[in-house]
């Protein structure tokens, strides 16, 4: 049995003269967590649309567990999708909401109904089968949504931007839930956000998209201290794009070294000194006019605007990049 349960083959997709999506090719392993991370209209939602069944390529093919499936309609995949505004049934109550896709699948009542309570154990909502969706609280609604996504035990579960609706305490909260309840299951998740903390602190691997293609796939700590291009660098973390004589690199702003720190030897002169949540950030400009942040946590500096310093950082600490522009 191979491992990859999930492959796209050279997937192609376009809108008009709006080519989408450019001859991606991507597997997913068994029981893994992917995110697809990337801005507005890099194409990772038309990517989990054409694995849903709801979009057809233009070229290429979705294998799930060896099968071609491109041309499978939504209800003949193993495969749900769990969307932002959660799309419960106002009418129904929570455990019609979770037993409904068993319903249609004309599983008796006794089954439907013990499944849809093991699925409220599993996501810690025990108690809750009588409760309509409008006396739920938004991270409840959420657990909901997951918990009638996954009763049907499908092998693939989509997540669209699942907590982009959610506050910023909540969504952390919810990150936990989610590793913790797919780590539970093994089901094979595969996670769609621009939110590069979100895709940081819950992948097994991550792919960074950009443009309609695949700019770098890998483990959350390859992505973050090995990025291959300045695009990745920059839009994964806070990283410097320093383009020297000797090739261009990507330095991590934390590892930007400033003052009498060892190693600072390009001359800078300090633009803007700022403090956000407990962060200290320092612009500086360089003599070629190249401008790099120096970050830290938890100290102050007695450097100030317009005084000139010094900025280095180890060799270790300069990644060399494939330079996009970005």
């Amino acid at each position: 049995m191979s491992e990859d349960l999930l492959v796209l083959q050279h997937i192609r997709k376009s809108f008009g003269s709006d080519d989408v999506l450019k001859g991606i090719d991507f597997s997913v392993r068994r029981g893994e967590f992917v995110t697809l991370l990337g801005s507005s209209g890099c194409g990772k939602t038309t990517t989990i649309r054409i694995i849903a069944g709801l979009e057809e390529p233009d070229e290429g093919r979705v294998l799930l567990d060896g099968k071609d499936i491109t041309k499978l309609p939504p209800n003949a995949r193993s495969v749900n999708t769990v969307f932002q505004n959660y799309a419960l049934f106002p009418n129904m109550n929570v455990e019609d909401n979770i037993a409904y896709a068993l319903r249609l699948r004309k599983v008796r009542k006794p089954e439907r109904l013990k499944k849809a309570s093991e699925m409220l154990e599993l996501v810690q909502l025990a108690g809750f089968e009588k409760r309509m969706p409008d006396e739920l609280s938004g991270g409840q609604r959420q657990r909901i949504a997951i918990a009638r996504s996954l009763v049907a035990e499908p092998q693939v579960l989509l997540l669209d931007e699942p907590l982009g609706a959610l506050d910023l305490k909540l969504r952390r909260q919810m990150q936990l839930e989610l590793k913790r309840l797919q780590k539970k299951l093994g089901t094979t998740f595969i996670y769609i956000t621009h939110d590069q903390e979100e895709a940081i602190n819950m992948s097994d691997r991550i792919a960074v998209m950009n443009n309609g293609v695949f700019e770098q796939i890998g483990t959350p700590d390859e992505i973050y201290y090995h990025p291959r291009t300045s695009y990745v660098a920059n839009f994964v973390g806070n990283a410097n794009i320093y383009r020297g004589n000797d090739g261009v690199f990507a330095v991590r702003t934390e590892k930007v070294k400033i003052g009498d720190e060892p190693g600072c030897v390009i001359p800078a002169v300090v633009k803007e000194k700022s403090f956000a949540g407990g962060q200290l950030r320092i612009l500086v400009a360089l003599e070629d006019g190249q401008e790099l942040t120096v970050s830290r946590f938890g100290i102050n500096s007695e450097l100030v605007p317009g005084q000139k310093t010094k900025v280095g950082w180890s060799a270790e600490d300069a990644v060399p990049v494939i330079d996009d522009g970005v």
